[in-house]
């Protein structure tokens, strides 16, 4: 799952001062590559990598840092094949070990992710704010068998054509689709019917928010992304709590991962559309709200 949701942009150092990440979608690419060869290079049995989910290029849906205007992001999944299933928990134990020896920093807060059958390890990089998980699916529980799946989200950058000044931005990477097409359509459903499960009201529309088309080389999705009122931590975490009970009744896949806000982030997984929802709580009190649906129609996605 994309997810992460983790906040985008929205870590700070240990003197509280927002990070300022300066780079392009390539650059950001050949990080989490980096950060994936880090975790799988050392590895025994030694996996084939084989990179899934959805297209590498998303929305920051948190702004904390008042950076500039329809920033984007990078998430890159890979899936640890040729392998045994018993091996899957190892791998997954593997990256985090790797991940620490480059002295990145362990954010799984939950011993019993990575102590169990199926562990889960968070994690992120402390000078540029990379998030990356390391993830065991279940294919056989009876057998205690799984597949690893490596997945890193950088920090996030302008697309082309954008300065840091939004007011000479050239939105040229970033389409306004029209609202009555089908993906459109899955994505405004999606949207709405997680606000009515939040139960919280929603914040006046910021710069940068809103239905948009992202396009990369291969494929497009349209990014909806809202936010809500200012709420104090204890109820963000009830809506939290809401959105995931909403969730998980209507069979998504859905992750909890840590933030500097306080209540972790939800990222969620549609298994036959691809559709990710985000939900992100920020240090403001909004809970910053992103549905990222393929432009070309549902599609089988595994975790």
């Amino acid at each position: 799952m994309t997810v992460t949701v983790t906040a985008c942009g929205t870590q700070e150092d240990d003197e509280d001062t927002p990070k300022r990440i300066t780079m392009n979608e390539q650059q950001a690419i050949d990080r989490a590559e980096e950060i994936i060869r880090q975790a799988v290079d050392g590895m025994s049995p030694k996996p084939t990598l084989e990179r899934t989910g959805p297209e590498a290029v998303g929305p920051c849906i948190a702004r904390d840092d008042h950076g500039p205007d329809d920033r984007l992001q990078v998430t890159l999944f890979y899936k640890l094949t040729g392998v045994p299933g018993a091996e899957a928990k190892n791998l997954v134990l593997q990256a985090r070990d790797a991940w620490l020896k480059q002295g990145h920093k362990y954010d799984s807060s939950d011993k019993k992710d990575m102590s169990g059958p199926y562990p889960w390890v968070s994690m992120r990089t402390e000078l540029n704010d990379f998030w990356m998980e390391g993830i065991t699916g279940i294919l056989d529980r009876a057998k205690g068998e799984g597949i690893a799946t490596l997945k890193v989200r950088s920090a996030c950058f302008l697309p082309p054509g954008k300065s840091s000044t939004p007011a000479t931005a050239d939105p040229a990477a970033l389409k306004a689709p029209r609202t009555d097409d089908p993906t459109s359509s899955r994505a405004l459903g999606h949207s709405s019917r997680i606000y009515d499960a939040l139960q919280v009201a929603s914040a006046p529309t910021q710069p940068g928010e809103g239905l948009r088309t992202v396009r990369d080389e291969s494929r497009a999705s349209v990014h909806h992304t809202w936010s809500t009122q200012p709420l104090p931590e204890a109820e963000i975490a009830k809506a939290l709590e809401r959105a995931q009970d909403h969730f998980q009744r209507a069979g998504w896949d859905v992750r909890r991962l840590p933030t500097a806000a306080g209540a972790p982030a939800l990222v969620a997984l549609h298994p036959e559309e691809g559709t990710i929802a985000q939900l992100a709580p920020s240090t403001t009190g909004a809970v910053r709200v992103a549905v990222t649906t393929p432009v070309s129609g549902p599609t089988s996605t595994d975790v």
